[in-house]
C-alpha cells in the first residue's frame, strides 16, 4: 500500500480536525471511539471537539470565503474537478472507509460513490449565476445575478456520510461559499476527516473547507447558531432538525433541513408482481434500511395481497446477510446498539399487536434478520415510526381510497412510490400523496443532482441538489440598466 493510500485506510491516524488547511488536535480535546459494526471492535479515534475550535472553524472560513469568492466560476469549476479527480482515485479507500465505518455493503458502497461522482460533475458544470429579464418599462433592462452568502454550516447523518457532506459541499463551493462541516459522531471519517484530505490533495485554498468532528450535544448548537453561518444545512430526526431549524431562524440564516421520513410503497391490483416484489425489496433493504427514503410501509390492495406477501417472503429468504465486504451479502450491520433495541422493538410491538411475524424478527449482534411483518396496520409501532431498519410491514387496503387514506396518514412527507401499470391511474395517486417526492412504478430511494430532493409537513424544508440548492447558498441582486432618460411624470 502507497503512503497515499494508507492515509486514507481506517488504519490511519484520524485524531486530528482540519481547520484554515492546518491538520490540528485541538487543544484540551477528549477522542471519540471510532467503531466497525461488523466487528463492534474500535478502529479509530478522533478528536471530540468543543466550541472553541467550532470558533477556530468559523474565523477561518469566514476569512477564507471573500478571497474564494473572487475566483471565477470556471476557476471553482476546476477545482471541484480536481477534487473530483482526487476522489476517484481514491474509490477503493473510499469504500473500504464506507463498509468499515458505516457498514455499507458493497452495492451500497457504489452506489453511495455513484451519487457522489453524479454531483460533483453537476455542480462543476453550473454556469447561470447571471439571468437577464426583460422590463415594462421602456430603456430598461434588468438582470439578476447570485452570489454567495458566505459562510455555510453543514451537519451530516451517518447512513450516507461521503454523498451527504459532499451533496452540500459541492454547491456551497462552486457559489463561492466557504464550508464548517460536522460529521456525525458515529462516521466522522467518511462523512468529514477523509473528505477534507481529498480537498486537500486537490489544492483548495486553506479556511474554504474545516471539520470540526465531536458530539452533538457539546458542539452541535455552535456549529449552527454560530452568527457567522449564513446558510444551515441539515440532515436528521425531525426533533433535532426543529432546533437546527430555530437556532438557524434567529440569524435569520438560510436553512435546508432534511428531516424524517415514513415512506409508503402502494401497489395497486393491476401490477407485474415480479417488478413490484423486486423494487420492493430494493427499497425496504438496501443499507439494512437505515435511508430516510427507504419503504416504512407497504401498501397493497386486496386482491393482490396474499400473492405479495407470498412472493416477498419467498425473495427474504434469499437475502446474504453478514461481512458488509462481502459482495454476495445484501444486508448488513446495523450502525449501532440503540439503532438494533429500537428497531427490534418495533417488531415485538407490531406482533404484539396483532402483525404476523413471516421473517426474521431477530438479531444476532447488530445484524438484524430481514423482517417481513403481514397483517400490519397504520399504527402498529414498525408502521407508525420510521424504524430505520431491514423491515418490511405490509398493509392491506380494499382501494385507492383507502391506499391514499393510509399513506397520508403520517406526520411525514419525505418519499413514495406507486406500483400500477395504469398510468393515468398511477399519475392520480401521485398527485394525491402527500409527499415531497413521488415514484411512479419504481421504489421511493431515488436521487438525482439534477433534480429537488426534499419533503413536506414534518420532513423538513428546502431542498437539496440542483437549482434548489444552489438558490439556498446564494443571495438574488437585482441589477436593473436604464438606457434613456424616463418621463417620471410628476417631474
Amino acid at each position: 500500500m502507497s503512503q497515499q493510500q494508507e492515509q486514507f485506510s481506517p488504519e490511519a491516524d484520524w485524531n486530528q480536525v482540519y481547520v484554515d488547511g492546518e491538520w490540528r488536535t485541538p487543544e484540551g480535546a477528549d477522542t471519540i471511539d471510532v467503531m466497525n459494526p461488523h466487528t463492534q471492535e474500535v478502529f479509530a479515534e478522533v478528536p471530540a471537539c468543543t466550541e472553541d475550535t467550532v470558533e477556530e472553524a468559523f474565523d477561518a472560513a469566514e476569512e477564507a470565503q471573500t478571497e474564494w469568492a473572487s475566483w471565477s466560476v470556471e476557476e471553482r469549476s476546476e477545482l471541484l474537478s480536481e477534487a473530483q479527480s482526487t476522489m476517484m482515485s481514491r474509490m477503493s479507500e473510499v469504500k473500504e472507509l464506507l463498509a468499515v465505518e458505516a457498514g455499507s455493503s458493497v452495492a451500497k458502497q457504489m452506489g453511495e460513490f455513484n451519487f457522489s461522482r453524479n454531483i460533483m460533475d453537476w455542480m462543476s458544470d453550473f454556469t447561470e449565476f447571471e439571468r437577464s429579464y426583460d422590463s415594462s418599462f421602456e430603456g430598461k433592462s434588468n438582470r439578476v445575478v447570485r452570489e454567495p452568502v458566505g459562510v455555510v454550516s453543514t451537519v451530516t447523518p451517518w447512513n450516507f456520510p461521503f454523498y451527504m457532506a459532499m451533496r452540500a459541499i459541492a454547491p456551497a463551493l462552486i457559489t463561492g461559499n466557504s464550508v464548517v462541516l460536522k460529521p456525525s459522531t458515529e462516521t466522522p471519517i467518511s462523512g468529514g476527516l477523509a473528505i477534507a484530505r481529498i480537498f486537500e490533495e486537490a489544492g483548495l485554498p486553506d479556511g474554504v473547507l474545516n471539520v470540526v468532528t465531536g458530539r452533538g450535544s457539546d458542539i452541535g448548537d455552535a456549529v449552527v447558531a454560530d452568527s457567522r453561518a449564513d446558510s444551515v444545512n441539515f440532515t436528521g430526526s425531525t426533533g433535532v432538525g426543529r432546533r437546527v431549524g430555530r437556532l438557524a431562524g434567529d440569524n435569520l440564516s438560510e436553512v435546508a433541513l432534511e428531516l424524517g421520513g415514513n415512506c409508503p410503497y402502494v401497489v395497486t391490483d393491476d401490477v407485474d408482481l415480479d417488478w413490484a416484489v423486486t423494487a420492493g425489496m430494493f427499497g425496504t433493504y438496501m443499507h439494512q434500511g437505515q435511508i430516510c427514503v427507504s419503504i416504512n410501509r407497504h401498501v397493497v390492495h386486496t386482491d393482490v395481497y396474499d400473492d405479495y406477501v407470498e412472493e416477498f417472503v419467498g425473495r427474504v429468504e434469499e437475502l446474504g446477510v453478514g461481512d458488509p465486504q462481502d459482495a454476495s451479502n445484501i444486508i448488513g450491520p446495523v450502525i449501532n446498539e440503540s439503532q438494533r433495541d429500537e428497531i427490534l422493538e418495533f417488531i415485538e410491538s407490531s406482533v404484539e399487536a396483532g402483525a404476523t411475524l413471516e421473517a426474521g424478527g431477530e438479531a444476532d449482534g447488530l445484524y438484524v434478520q430481514p423482517t417481513v411483518l403481514s397483517d400490519a396496520t397504520n399504527e402498529m409501532a414498525a408502521a407508525c415510526n420510521e424504524h430505520f431498519g431491514p423491515v418490511a410491514p405490509i398493509i392491506e387496503v380494499e382501494d385507492d381510497e383507502e391506499a391514499i387514506e393510509v399513506a397520508n396518514d403520517t406526520e411525514y412527507g419525505l418519499s413514495s412510490a406507486v406500483h400500477c401499470q395504469d398510468i393515468d391511474r398511477a399519475r392520480s395517486l401521485a398527485d394525491r400523496i402527500e409527499a415531497g417526492m413521488v415514484h411512479i412504478n419504481d421504489q421511493p430511494m431515488h436521487d438525482e443532482p439534477h433534480m429537488p430532493f426534499g419533503g413536506v409537513k414534518d420532513s423538513g424544508v428546502g431542498r437539496f441538489n440542483g437549482e434548489w440548492i444552489i438558490d439556498e447558498m446564494t443571495e438574488a441582486k437585482w441589477i436593473s440598466e436604464q438606457s434613456e432618460q424616463r418621463d417620471y411624470l410628476v417631474f
